[in-house]
């Protein structure tokens, strides 16, 4: 019969283990609950108390380190992130020490300080005039100053649709891309945005509700300087392009236009009033209370279109509408509102989609050969990056030119005569080429947001699949 090994005799020990074997001298967790081998205990070892508060106070060292790297990397996690594969310096070469970490600190909502919030006789709907706003602004904007940093630069995009779901079957889905496309680009470049499905005055049906809609705005974000209105029914198509803001510090009112046909040919179409951006403060509210004047809850709405249609030389109907009453006013009140209001038109403050939808596939090839020269251009970065590695961008464009036959990116297509909720497109278009249209737009656009993720449409036509990007694009691809 083979010998069991586990009854066998233990290897020799030295004298030393010999002795530390012994049960008892050894601690109770030396010592196996399964077998009664004292050599077995070889394998612990005793330490000397000196050591074990060594280890102990390193112990609680090291905690105490990781808890301060903790609320450091909290308090400045740009001073922690480096990497070998960037040639940006950080922006502050000198990151502040914990201690100086702070936040501004921010107005207590519930102040008993009274503001212009809390005089009743406030009001929001558009017939009630609004009366010495740009004090109340500016005394509330005191009382808020963490609200109010860099207000001059702060901007609310409005927009909106009908409260209803649309009579044409695709015109949910489009609106839902048209509010993506603009939510994309405020994120982009940090604007707030806000989206009204209602009417704020139920008689200002269709293009007049952003009358009311942009008033009330105007008094729930006192900290923007700029509320701009963009048409359900446009979308950006160049994501990188910002406002020139400071272009516009002598006027209130920016429109897409041009003088000579307002002032010359009286045309209604001489400016579009689908898309503007008016300034917060009280010009504005007295321009708008006047605009509102020429709409449908006004009791000179039937006479205001009838005047309308006898000045503008090619209105060819009789309702009174926003576009009209705009040019209308510009005509005949020019001293007291024309210098404040801007016509733009060096560039696509918002463009016409029918001369521009043709051109996204040879713009896009453009942009990708000057990104295949320029590897800076094609660098991969983050999202929140994008749009100042757009601003290396610019005097690569200074060739390409703004507006109808540039290759430079159209800044909004807006398309205009579709009415992608109702259906009842401008019998000039087919609906056929208004929705796909709009999809090559809004495909063209999000290939710019998408490319921060690392994927594009292969085809602006097809808006269900994207493909991946190989590093180093599109100097990767020939």
């Amino acid at each position: 019969m083979a010998s069991d090994p586990s009854l066998s005799s233990p290897p020799p020990l030295s004298s030393t283990a010999t002795a530390m074997a012994k049960p008892q001298n050894l601690p109770p967790l030396c010592l196996s609950s399964r077998t009664s081998k004292p050599w077995l205990a070889r394998k612990c070892r005793l330490k000397p108390d000196h050591l074990t508060d060594t280890l102990i106070f390193t112990g609680g060292a090291m905690a105490a380190l990781l808890l301060i790297y903790a609320i450091y990397s909290l308090c400045n996690p740009t001073a922690i992130t480096t990497t070998s594969f960037s040639e940006v310096k950080p922006q502050n070469p000198n990151p502040p020490l914990a201690h100086d970490c702070h936040h501004p600190k921010l107005q207590n909502p519930f102040s008993t300080i009274p503001t212009f919030y809390d005089d009743p006789n406030l009001s929001y709907r558009v017939e009630k005039p609004i009366k010495n706003w740009d004090q109340n602004r500016r005394q509330w904007m005191e009382q808020n100053p963490s609200l109010s940093l860099n207000s001059e630069e702060k901007v609310l995009l409005v927009t909106g649709s009908q409260a209803k779901p649309c009579r044409n079957p695709v015109g949910d889905h489009l609106l839902l891309r048209f509010f993506k496309n603009k939510v994309d680009y405020c994120r982009l470049h940090g604007y707030d945005i806000f989206y009204n499905t209602l009417l704020f005055q139920p008689k200002m049906f269709t293009f007049w509700s952003k009358i009311p809609t942009v008033k009330a705005a105007m008094l729930a974000h006192p900290e923007v300087e700029w509320v701009y209105w963009v048409d359900s029914d446009a979308a950006f198509t160049d994501m990188e392009f910002k406002l020139p803001l400071q272009k516009y510090r002598d006027h209130n009112l920016i429109v897409h236009g041009w003088d000579h046909l307002v002032y010359q040919n009286r045309s209604w179409t001489s400016l579009n009033a689908g898309i503007f951006l008016i300034r917060n403060c009280q010009w504005s509210m007295d321009f708008m209370e006047v605009w509102a004047s020429f709409g449908p809850q006004s009791p000179n709405y039937e006479e205001a279109g009838k005047t309308q249609t006898s000045v503008l030389s090619d209105r060819l109907f009789s309702a009174s509408d926003d576009q009209s009453a705009l040019v209308y006013l510009l005509l005949t009140e020019r001293d007291k509102w024309g210098d404040k209001i801007f016509l733009e038109n060096s560039y696509y403050f918002e463009g016409y989609w029918v001369e521009i939808i043709g051109t996204y596939e040879n713009i896009t090839r453009r942009y990708e050969d000057m990104e295949k020269a320029q590897p800076i251009l094609r660098r991969r970065k983050p999202e929140k990056l994008a749009m100042k590695f757009g601003e290396l961008r610019e005097p690569y464009l200074k060739e390409a030119g703004n507006g109808r036959f540039s290759w430079r990116r159209p800044f909004v297509t807006h398309f205009t005569g579709c009415q992608p909720c109702s259906g009842d497109h401008n019998k000039i278009y087919s609906g056929e080429n208004c929705w796909k249209g709009m999809e090559r737009a809004l495909n063209f656009a999000d290939n710019q947001v998408l490319r921060n993720f690392g994927f594009v449409h292969e085809d602006l036509s097809d808006s269900a699949s994207v493909k991946p990007l190989p590093f180093d694009f599109p100097a990767s691809v020939g």
